[in-house]
């Protein structure tokens, strides 16, 4: 199945990528809320992204890249008029992803990144619960990022640290990058190779670990990407690292 679809991408788009030169980590952006437009349905746009994100899933699995992580919802949400759905919809989310048996055959550590431990229980008892059932899983790593800012990870890294020095577990001067690494939300993974940011903005995803990645810009929203526009960022990608 996988091989047409790579065929078809090169015939109708020209797109050719190989599968040895897969990044190790990419990370996506989806966290914006849909524009407002007439007669929109949010039901669908959202379902739309969960089948989109099964997509990347079984691409991740193919292709064989070892973490994909989603950057799924920002903090601003909380101030969102739409919150009460946007909740709604998280705890369908990962209820359905509980049921993916996918997830249990491919071994995929699902690990769900940012404060979202803040949210109500209808959300927090299902991203327990498949934390919880792919803890053990070491071959594919799936990423959620969830109630999350690029700043506030740093800045509670920082929180981490004084904490430690306060108690005099360390010295201000063991203070490096490397313990800032180990004390961040991405801490066991290693920095995004990709970067794929939509709406032509700059989201501040896993913003300490980007310094080395490369960024590609798309100018849609996330209900209008699609595997094309994934697979056309990583041909990006292996195009840069040919030169």
């Amino acid at each position: 199945m996988f091989k047409k679809i790579t065929d078809i991408l090169k015939a109708r788009e020209k797109i050719h990528i190989t599968k040895a030169d897969m990044p190790k980590h990419i990370a996506i952006t989806m966290e914006k809320e849909p524009k407002p437009i007439h007669n929109i349905n949010l039901e669908d746009v959202y379902n739309k992204r969960t089948n989109l994100i099964k997509d990347l899933m079984n691409i991740q699995i193919k292709f064989n890249i070892p973490i994909i992580t989603i950057f799924l919802l920002s903090v601003s949400a909380k101030n969102s008029e739409n919150f009460s759905f946007l909740m709604d919809d998280l705890a369908k989310f990962f209820n359905k992803l509980i049921e993916d048996k996918k997830i249990y055959k491919e071994q995929v550590k699902v690990s769900v990144l940012g404060k979202w431990y803040d949210f109500p229980e209808r959300v927090l008892n299902p991203i327990k619960r498949i934390i919880e059932s792919t803890k053990d899983y070491d071959k594919f790593f799936l990423n959620f990022c969830v109630n999350y800012d690029g700043h506030e990870e740093i800045v509670d890294a920082c929180r981490i640290i004084a904490r430690q020095i306060k108690s005099e577990k360390i010295d201000p001067e063991s203070i490096n990058k490397q313990l800032i690494k180990e004390n961040l939300y991405s801490s066991y993974f290693i920095s995004p190779d990709l970067i794929i940011e939509n709406n032509n903005e700059f989201s501040g995803l896993l913003l300490w670990d980007s310094k080395n990645s490369m960024i590609f810009f798309t100018d849609k929203q996330w209900p209008d990407f699609t595997k094309i526009d994934f697979f056309r960022a990583i041909e990006a990608f292996q195009n840069k690292n040919k030169k």
